[in-house]
């Protein structure tokens, strides 16, 4: 984050290594293993810290803020360091008519001071209000408490280089430089003494990757080492040394990292990473290492930066997000999110077996705006009165149902729900279910998820709403189920004024797993019962297996969903004797591969009849019948007919061939490479163009791209049934996915 608008550039398309989401009783828990006494500086002693521990996955809700030099001039973003020297960029010309030519008024002048044109003096110096300033990082970390958060802490430092403590490698510190303050060691305080844990937030990977590329070549030794003209041995060498000293001075519980990693010397993240473990073990502290990139993705934890998955992915992950749009840093006519938005999305990011880490962006003197203390005191609200569903939850099965689609990669924007929209968490013992209702839904719910011929809800012994005040709750009557879902009837107004509403289904037992609606649920134990995972479309190695949360030789039943199967084979790589599943089956024993399957395939099941829904138009894919070769596709209102009917055959490699039912020709992307190309059919010949990626979107929806036009099959919108199917390169919009109904 950290990032402006001009990162969209290098990661608009960002997508976590994981797509596998875990579920039953120990949902999200990472897989245990055996973390090594002491680590040394290769991956594969790195790779064993377990990277979620349960402290963490219990939190849910932590705070930052985005505050330092960047944030006098007040401009543009955090980035305006880089692009006041990039000319002809609005900073830069901000610059030369507020400060004068960026040469002759260089950023460093904000950190030693200087006049700007009118006369007025700038510099980067907040006084604590002890002193008679407007800074207190007291009433800083009780804004946080008072807004939920389990974990907080600073940026230390942001790609300026500028660092927030008593460097002793970096004499641009903030001890040394501008206010003269220890603003680290002030944070570490003040956030401990509140009993929460700390977090430190490092952006520096990036300040000798790129981002003073426009900067002029100093001279002076010590201007060298700000703007990154030092070399490269020299600022890898300095990125380690100042993590060394942020570990050894403040010790924190999250070290927390932006982007670029992956330009960093491999030897000094190694030696990062096995030095930060290190020192935690003699602490005696589990900690957290996060990455966007650069990383191995097994010992430290993804985060997505203003996003998260479209549904339910594990390992256990962690999304950076700001309440503001506009920057990340407090700037003139900065811009929010509102309440809904941001706590809406948090309640979604939880459901998927997230974390949330929300940026605030305090003003150079350090006065916290009051919209901004109004959003954070709008989560608090809810987590103060319904924060049981939140804190030591786990996901569940499913993540939600509702028309309100949230995430699907990293700069997903934030989304208010709706009271359609329902998003699901579990208590750790699993046998309470919480299915929070983003807004009043009326006098009566139907939650569809919950249907007859999904689950068995013969162990429900109550539902509750949550009252308003933490600990109470409100006895609801019996609810009734049906194959459209359960039905709760509730007050007939709202009892109480609320951002989101939580009932609390009790069971007798474990809470009844969940029949998939895509991919499969694979078991430990016979009967459907012990740990499990569901498992989306696609091919799992052992390694893959146990990320998803289920190691090789560890499964024991499964459940497909309707018109899937799953390959099960004795060997790693799909290899070995195998066992094909259409159906499902409670013990694997019968079959003599009980525990036995050690990498396996989720497909569709090549005999079943699928209609191809789009996601915004409601039509089916259509052949039109019997066509010529070469004949576009189209969409029709469904009928049954046969044209409207598909095979979804696996053809190797992890693609498929759609195959009509009445003509018997295949979807073809016809070699086009242009959005808005037509999607047309064909007789099978095996080319490339004739084959698809089927890639699980969230929920039951999918995207279907071609194989040689890398593009991606498109509804068009609200057309008219008849209307043609195109192609379109991949993107946010429903109009490109799709949903497969087994018939």
């Amino acid at each position: 984050m950290s990032s402006s608008i001009n990162r969209r550039h290098f990661l608009a398309g960002a997508t976590c290594v994981a797509a596998a989401a875990v579920a039953g009783g120990v949902f999200g828990a990472d897989v245990a293993q055996a973390a090594p006494s002491t680590y040394t500086p290769d991956w594969n002693s790195v790779d064993q810290h377990p990277p979620a521990p349960e402290w963490f996955q219990d939190a849910k809700f932590g705070i930052y803020f985005h505050w330092g030099v960047f944030s006098v001039p007040a401009f543009g973003n955090e980035w305006y360091p880089r692009s006041m020297y990039q000319d002809g960029s609005n900073e830069n010309k901000h610059h030369i008519a507020t400060y004068g030519q960026p040469s002759a008024w260089p950023y460093h002048n904000f950190i030693n001071g200087a006049q700007d044109l009118a006369g007025n003096f700038v510099k980067f110096a907040p006084k604590l209000k002890s002193a008679g300033g407007q800074f207190d990082p007291d009433e800083w970390v009780q804004l946080f408490v008072d807004a939920g958060a389990r974990f907080a802490g600073p940026v230390a430092e942001h790609h300026d280089g500028f660092s927030m403590w008593d460097s002793q490698v970096n004499e641009w510190n903030s001890v040394n430089k501008g206010p003269g303050l220890d603003l680290l060691h002030l944070f570490s305080t003040a956030i401990r003494a509140k009993g929460l844990k700390l977090l430190v937030a490092m952006h520096h990977a990036y300040h000798f990757n790129g981002y003073y590329e426009f900067v002029p070549v100093q001279t002076d030794p010590s201007l060298k080492k700000l703007y990154a003209q030092t070399g490269s041995a020299a600022e890898n060498q300095r990125w380690f040394d100042k993590l060394k000293e942020v570990i050894d001075r403040a010790q924190p519980d999250i070290l927390w990292q932006d982007w670029k990693l992956d330009a960093v010397d491999e030897t000094q993240r190694l030696n990062f990473l096995a030095y930060y473990y290190n020192q935690a073990g003699s602490w005696g502290r589990e900690v957290v290492a996060t990455y966007k990139d650069g990383m191995n993705s097994k010992g430290e934890i993804f985060d997505y930066e203003r996003g998260g998955p479209a549904d339910l992915t594990t390992p256990y992950w962690l999304t950076d997000d700001s309440i503001s749009s506009s920057s990340w840093c407090y700037t003139q006519g900065i811009g929010y999110y509102s309440i809904q938005q941001m706590l809406h999305s948090f309640i979604d990011r939880v459901s998927k077996n997230g974390n949330v880490l929300l940026n605030i962006a305090p003003m150079a003197d350090g006065t916290i705006p009051q919209a901004q203390k109004d959003i954070l005191l709008g989560i608090g609200d809810h987590l103060k009165r319904f924060g049981e569903s939140i804190y030591a939850t786990r996901a569940w099965t499913a993540y939600g149902e509702g028309p309100t689609k949230m995430g699907g990669g990293a700069f997903t924007t934030p989304h208010a729900g709706t009271p359609q929209d329902i998003r699901f968490t579990r208590n750790k013992a699993d046998n309470v279910l919480y299915a929070t209702v983003l807004g009043w839904p009326g006098s009566s719910l139907t939650i569809k998820t919950l249907s007859s011929d999904r689950i068995n809800l013969s162990s429900l012994t109550s539902v509750q709403l949550l009252g308003d005040t933490a600990g109470t709750y409100i006895d609801l009557p019996t609810p009734t189920q049906s194959s459209s879902g359960l039905t709760v009837t509730l007050p007939s107004s709202a009892p109480y004024n609320a951002n989101a509403y939580v009932l609390k289904l009790a069971f007798s037992g474990a809470i009844p797993i969940l029949k998939p609606l895509v991919g499969a649920v694979v078991f430990a134990d016979v009967d459907y019962t012990g740990k499990a995972a569901v498992l989306t479309v696609g091919d799992y190695t052992a390694d893959e297996l146990t990320t998803a949360g289920l190691g090789a030789r560890t499964i024991s039943s499964l459940r497909p969903a309707p018109g899937y199967q799953v390959i099960g084979y004795a060997e790693d790589n799909f290899t070995g004797t195998s066992w094909t599943f259409t159906a499902d089956n409670p013990d694997l024993r019968v079959t003599g591969d009980n525990d036995q399957i050690t990498s396996l395939k989720v497909q569709f099941n090549p005999a079943t009849y699928f209609r191809i829904t789009n996601a915004t138009d409601g039509l089916a894919l259509d052949s039109g019948g019997g066509v010529a070769s070469g004949a576009n596709l189209k969409q029709w209102t469904w009928d049954g007919s046969s044209n409207l009917q598909w095979q979804a055959e696996a053809v190797g490699g992890g693609y498929y061939k759609l195959v009509n039912r009445t003509n018997g020709m295949v979807a073809d992307g016809w070699g086009a490479t242009a959005d808005g190309s037509a999607a047309r059919q064909a007789p099978w010949n095996g080319g490339t163009n004739q084959q698809w990626t089927i890639t699980h979107r969230g929920g039951d929806r999918y995207s279907i791209a071609n194989r040689t036009t890398g593009l991606v099959l498109d509804g068009g919108g609200n057309v008219d049934s008849g209307s043609a199917t195109k192609q379109w390169t991949y993107g946010s919009s429903t109009n490109l996915l799709w949903s497969f109904t087994a018939l």
